[in-house]
């Protein structure tokens, strides 16, 4: 299974969490929402074979968007390929700090266009502006974690060459049942987003992935090993690019 969105470091036993998913084999991108979080976390995964933490600048977090925090993921974007969470909230909970985390979004996006990165966007009610500013920078193949835009806007995404990652929740709604159903297979992705997610009052591991796959597998009319393979297939697709470079380089 592969979980591209997860928040390792804010479980309550995150240490539990992420040997668990070494355990299984979970490949899975432990996001962080600050650069500090970002080097708190790689302190203590760094050593994991499944895992790999990514710098992350949170746009709810906009007002910790410190002149350090900033500096600081500079520094560090030369050491890492994964990067999120990163993006714009447009919603009622974040409009407010609208104007910082363009600013952020930019600053960000001007010091990861250097090369293939694997990125985890955050993208409600903003999806156009993401879109228009990855696009302004050149950047191809990232990835909009738990989309809830509009179906039309969706084909402009997949147009541009960008994936999506889905997770449980979206099960739970008509809406997000739609927006899977839009997604073409070869875009597609596995996440949790935990611990945010609950399912039946518990909330998500990695291992919830399954009931995610499990849709998919009636959705498309295909085998459980099916769906597995074409997750691995498109996760190994995004991860391309890095990889190419990394041999070139």
């Amino acid at each position: 299974m592969i979980d591209v969105h997860c928040h390792i470091d804010l479980y309550k036993n995150p240490y539990v969490v992420a040997n668990e998913n070494e355990k299984k084999g979970i490949s899975t991108i432990a996001v962080t929402n600050l650069p500090s979080h970002y080097e708190l976390g790689y302190s203590h995964l760094k050593d994991f074979k499944y895992i790999r933490v990514a710098l992350g600048l949170h746009p709810l977090y906009a007002n910790k968007h410190t002149p350090t925090e900033m500096k600081r993921f500079i520094d560090l974007v030369k050491k890492t390929s994964y990067i999120g969470e990163i993006g714009l909230d447009f919603s009622r909970e974040g409009i407010a700090t609208k104007t910082k985390q363009i600013q952020s979004f930019r600053h960000v996006l001007t010091h990861i266009s250097d090369r293939p990165r694997f990125i985890t966007l955050h993208s409600r009610r903003a999806e156009a502006t993401v879109l228009q500013m990855l696009e302004e920078f050149s950047i191809k193949g990232a990835v909009f974690h738990w989309y809830s835009g509009s179906l039309s806007f969706l084909k402009e995404i997949v147009a541009a060459g960008h994936y999506f990652s889905v997770n449980p929740a979206m099960l739970q709604s008509s809406n997000g049942c739609k927006i899977i159903a839009k997604i073409p297979r070869n875009r597609l992705l596995t996440e949790t987003d935990g611990p945010f997610v609950k399912i039946e009052d518990k909330i998500v591991t990695s291992q919830d992935i399954s009931l995610v796959q499990k849709y998919l597998s009636s959705l498309w009319s295909c085998s459980y090993e099916d769906v597995e393979r074409q997750i691995k297939d498109n996760f190994n697709q995004a991860l391309l690019p890095i990889k190419q470079y990394s041999i070139g380089g």
